[in-house]
């Protein structure tokens, strides 16, 4: 026999029921994330020091016909106007060798391809002087695969010799006036001993002193810095160097990554773990812009001529959706305090540890090396779309921007370090599959923005959304692609908008719009006045 159960104690029990409902909704709930913008209301001219500088690998690579292709076609979607490069005086684009009698020969035609290749595509390059030529070598100690040696001169008078030669060279081939528009930065992370440099630092600036007074020795006008360093290192000595023994100066330069231990890992064996520091890389530009300010040379330039999520070819963040927001962070983070941040690197073709065996491997490129575009490839062409006026915007994490034609650009994105911390590397947590969680709504109002008729266009970013490695996931990681593969993750992540519509506004009426937002999301809006 069923007992009665009192009117009372139903009321009771779904009174609770529906309250706990609202309260665990309540609790999951992300707040609407609102960008107002007004249209008369401008920042300022668009600082674009972000498309200066991109890097690349060596320079021997740069003669081969794919790794061409792949720089003219990021030079045109994303606007570089410079590249820098390892291994330009290295024994493989033959600039060096030395008679029966010790007599100093010299032969830049490698460089001459190169350098006549770049100038062809409208990109200046961003001179790297180093490694040390075998004949000039006073050791045998190399680096990478390709055997760059790290040694100082065996006779600094004929290292300078060599500066001096290639610079007069390259004055004559292009012409003053144009050299002087490029930058001479001498060697590469030479903190990082012996890996990179086996001398002392004492070394390294009577090595950096040659170069300079080498260079200025054709034209005072032509820039040369350094130190190049790892890590924001020799800032200040640096200077300290320069201003007690009158040797010039005119940039300085160095790299940052926001991975925690270590450097100069080629293979990935040691393990990275993406920095929790909301301010990894960033906090190191801003420090460094004011150790320049407070020195004896405060109106030095500061060119960051390496910086990514990680400092090993081997990372699997570098492929990852998470990278493109992740560069869109440091770069609205850094803001004015440096002349350019040179992304390390444009492409795949990069041999430091030889050649790679899988399309996918975690390479430092923007671009895989089938060309494949990684998903931040298309934050610096999102990027290198913005207008030249930057609006007023309090949003810490977009750019809006409009042109002299009145079209308006919205650059918005969410950056989330989801990497569990320090008990799983890079290299287990990014090669996985990663679904992203809602971050809630976000709206865009745009007032005063003309009356007229607009074309919007809708590009975005995020998993499963221009992510090409999420994409050779499902394929199941093979180690070759066919033809046919790499052409279907071309066409699955080929950049093309989401969405079209065409707006009216008249009126004064405000624009607006909403989009659903997940973890590492970018989008770029495009507001085309027809």
């Amino acid at each position: 026999m069923l007992k009665r159960i009192p009117l009372a104690l139903f009321v009771f029990v779904g009174l609770t029921i529906t309250t706990a409902l609202a309260q665990t909704k309540k609790k999951i709930e992300t707040p609407e994330r609102v960008i107002n913008i007004d249209f008369d209301r401008q920042k300022g001219p668009l600082n674009t020091m972000f498309r200066e500088c991109v890097g690349a690998g060596r320079a021997n690579e740069g003669l081969r016909a794919d790794w061409q292709q792949q720089l003219a076609y990021v030079k045109k979607e994303c606007g570089f106007k410079y590249i820098r490069m390892h291994g330009l005086l290295t024994d493989d684009m033959a600039v060096y060798k030395e008679g029966k009698n010790g007599e100093p020969e010299y032969n830049f035609m490698y460089v001459d391809v190169l350098f006549d290749f770049l100038h062809s595509i409208g990109m200046k390059p961003f001179v790297e002087l180093g490694f040390m030529p075998s004949a000039l070598a006073s050791g045998p100690q190399t680096i990478f695969w390709w055997r760059g040696n790290v040694t100082p001169p065996k006779d600094y008078e004929k290292w300078g010799a060599l500066i001096k030669n290639l610079t007069q060279h390259f004055t004559e081939r292009y012409g003053a006036e144009e050299v002087k528009t490029w930058y001479f930065e001498v060697w590469n992370e030479p903190n990082l001993s012996p890996g990179f440099w086996t001398g002392t630092q004492e070394e390294y600036f009577k090595l950096y002193r040659y170069a300079a007074q080498g260079i200025k020795s054709v034209n005072k006008e032509y820039r040369v810095g350094g130190p190049g360093t790892a890590g924001a290192a020799w800032e200040p000595e640096m200077i300290d160097y320069c201003k007690k023994n009158n040797v010039p100066i005119d940039f300085i330069s160095t790299h940052a990554y926001g991975v925690k231990q270590g450097y100069l890992d080629e293979f990935g064996n040691s393990g990275t773990v993406l920095d929790k520091n909301p301010m990894s890389v960033s906090g190191d530009v801003l420090q460094s812009r004011k150790e320049i300010a407070g020195s004896s040379m405060p109106g030095l330039e500061l060119h960051y001529t390496e910086w990514s999520a990680s400092y090993t070819p081997a990372d699997p963040i570098h492929d990852s959706y998470h990278e493109a927001a992740y560069v869109l962070q440091k770069l609205k983070q850094v803001g004015n305090a440096a002349n350019s941040m040179s992304y390390w690197v444009f492409t795949d073709i990069f041999e430091e540890a030889g050649p790679r065996f899988t399309p996918f491997h975690g390479g430092f490129g923007m671009l895989n090396t089938q060309g494949i575009n990684k998903p931040v490839f298309y934050a610096y062409q999102f990027m290198n779309r913005l207008g030249n006026v930057e609006l007023v915007n309090t949003d810490s994490c977009s750019w809006v921007c409009k042109d002299a034609t009145g079209n308006i650009q919205a650059l918005l994105w969410d950056f989330t370090n989801t990497h569990p911390g320090d008990s799983m590397h890079n290299q287990v947590y990014y090669i996985r599959d990663l679904p992203s969680k809602s971050k809630g709504k976000l709206k865009v109002n745009m007032a005063k923005v003309p009356d007229g008729l607009y074309a919007l266009e809708v590009y975005k970013v995020g998993y499963r959304s221009n992510d090409a490695y999420t994409t050779y996931l499902s394929m199941g990681r093979p180690a070759q692609l066919s033809r046919q593969q790499v052409e279907q993750i071309k066409k699955q992540n080929d950049g093309s908008p989401i969405s079209k519509e065409i707006i009216t506004v008249k009126n004064g009426i405000s624009f607006s719009k909403e989009l659903e937002l997940r973890e590492n999301d970018v989008y770029f809006l495009n507001l085309i006045r027809l």
